[in-house]
């Protein structure tokens, strides 16, 4: 069975040095290995794909569900560990909750990963 990561606030955007500049501390492997986890999930991509290429740059949850064809429990569930890494952020509106990509987080995790990237 994978080593559990420790609990932590990762809800605000990675900042340290590129993984490329030197060796990197434990608590900034850790930072930056939270948001890889939150990320690595199949449906969890597309539900980042979606938001990112929404029109309006926000999405209900129950379009997110359509979307990826699950439940919206199950999405909820996605999108919170999204919210808790720090990649999206929500809002409450009446009954139904819309969604939107944190882009400063997306952007500061591909300059951890590799600073000379898409420039």
């Amino acid at each position: 069975m994978p080593k559990a990561l420790p609990v932590v606030d990762v809800s605000a955007p990675i900042c340290c040095t590129p993984v490329s500049a030197a060796p990197m501390s434990d608590e900034a492997a850790l930072q930056v290995a939270l948001r890889l986890k939150a990320l690595a999930d199949p449906t969890r991509i597309k539900l980042m794909s979606i938001l990112l290429t929404a029109d309006t740059g926000e999405v209900c949850t129950c379009d997110l569900a359509t979307g990826v064809d699950l439940a919206e429990s199950t999405v909820s569930h996605h999108l919170g560990q999204l919210k808790k890494a720090g990649m999206v952020v929500a809002e409450r509106r009446g009954m139904n909750v819309y969604y939107r990509a944190r882009v400063e987080s997306l952007d500061a995790l591909r300059v951890v990963l590799d600073p000379n990237c898409c420039t």
